[in-house]
C-alpha cells in the first residue's frame, strides 16, 4: 500500500509517518506533501491507495483537495482520511460528502491510526498488492 500524507506542517507529517511505519500493515512508501495543491501533482503522477490529509492548510486546503478528488472518476478507489484539529459536526458534514472514510481529530494515539490502517488494509484487500 502507498499511503500519501498531507499537512502544513512537518512535524506532523513526521509525526504520522512514524506512526505509520509502526504500525503491523503492509506499507511499501509514504509520500509527503504540505497542501493540496501538491497532494494532486504527486496522485497525478503516483499509484496512491490511502490520503491521509490535513483540512486546514494555504493554498489549498484539504476540503478544496477532497473536493477536486471527488469529481474525478480517476480517484474513486481512493481510501480518503481525514486527520484534523477541527472536529466540529459542521466540518465532518462538510466532507462526508467526499467519500472520506474516517475522520481522526488531533491530537491522535498511535493505537487509532493503527486501527485505521488495519481496517484499510482488511477492508480492502487489492490496497495489500506492490504499489
Amino acid at each position: 500500500m502507498r499511503i500519501l500524507i498531507v499537512d502544513d506542517s512537518s512535524m506532523m507529517r513526521a509525526m504520522i509517518k512514524r506512526v505509520v511505519k509502526l504500525a503491523d500493515v503492509p506499507v511499501d512508501d509514504v509520500l509527503e506533501a504540505g497542501n493540496g495543491a501538491e497532494a494532486l501533482a504527486i496522485l497525478e503522477a503516483r499509484d496512491v491507495q490511502l490520503l491521509l490529509t490535513d483540512i486546514n492548510m494555504p493554498v489549498m486546503t484539504g476540503v478544496e483537495l477532497l473536493r477536486q478528488l471527488a469529481a474525478n472518476q480517476r480517484w474513486r478507489g481512493l481510501t480518503r482520511v481525514v486527520i484534523s484539529t477541527d472536529g466540529s459536526a459542521s466540518r465532518r458534514d462538510e466532507v462526508a460528502a467526499f467519500d472520506v472514510r474516517r475522520y481522526l481529530e488531533k491530537p491522535f494515539s498511535p493505537e487509532v491510526m493503527r486501527d485505521v490502517l488495519e481496517e484499510v488494509a482488511r477492508t480492502a484487500p487489492d490496497l495489500t498488492r506492490p504499489a
